[in-house]
């Protein structure tokens, strides 16, 4: 499998969306951290806000980074931002113009596994400098990869029959984006193959009350 675009011409694409967008990236992480603290906090009833962030997530990536910026490495981004915001629009629709999902924390196996991908996702701008990258020239976020990574990590937190539907997206990107990232040695993306395998298996399980 070859790429369109080399690692240094990929490490470039992050340098200037980081140099021109770094304000705002911040501002998306602590928007994030925040609605993360009141699903912690307030349980089901930070549904709602949950869903919104992770609207604005796709959404963003899909304009702010696909469109805006790594389209100049790779045509196949107008098609990745396009499915992108298909994923945000199902957040909206689902979550907050419903709503009808319902986010809950747990100490179930499955609870714990999302908790520990939206940590991951939550420090993943410290990653790329851990692993050797220096900034700007590294994923930081509001990018698809750590988008995915938490995406997984919250859908771990709903009913099944809830995060089917939401969950085709997110496990289609994060084979997409988890080969490219063993291609580029993109190692904080390493992961993202971890999430979309365990979201997969979460999503095809039966639920309550189903046969296997």
């Amino acid at each position: 499998m070859s790429l369109p675009f080399t690692h240094e011409q990929f490490l470039d694409v992050f340098g200037a969306y980081n140099s021109a967008l770094w304000p705002l990236v911040v501002l998306i992480w602590l928007l994030t951290l925040g609605a993360v603290a009141q699903l912690y906090r307030r349980g089901v009833a930070a549904s709602r806000l949950l869903a919104a962030v992770l609207a604005l997530h796709w959404a963003w990536s899909a304009l702010a980074y696909h469109l805006a910026f790594f389209r100049s490495v790779n045509p196949a981004a107008t098609l990745f931002a396009g499915a992108f915001l298909v994923q945000a629009a199902l957040l909206l629709w689902r979550g907050v113009a419903r709503p009808d999902v319902s986010f809950t924390p747990n100490r179930t196996f499955w609870g714990m596994a999302g908790a520990g991908l939206i940590a991951y996702s939550l420090v993943y701008p410290a990653l790329g400098v851990l692993f050797g990258l220096a900034y700007p020239r590294l994923p930081t976020f509001g990018v698809p990869c750590p988008t995915t990574i938490f995406t997984a990590g919250t859908l771990l937190l709903l009913p099944r029959r809830q995060a089917r539907p939401l969950a085709v997206i997110p496990v289609l990107w994060a084979g997409v984006g988890g080969s490219a990232a063993y291609l580029l040695d993109i190692r904080a993306d390493y992961a993202l193959i971890m999430a979309g395998v365990v979201l997969l298996i979460y999503v095809l399980l039966p639920a309550d009350g189903e046969t296997a």
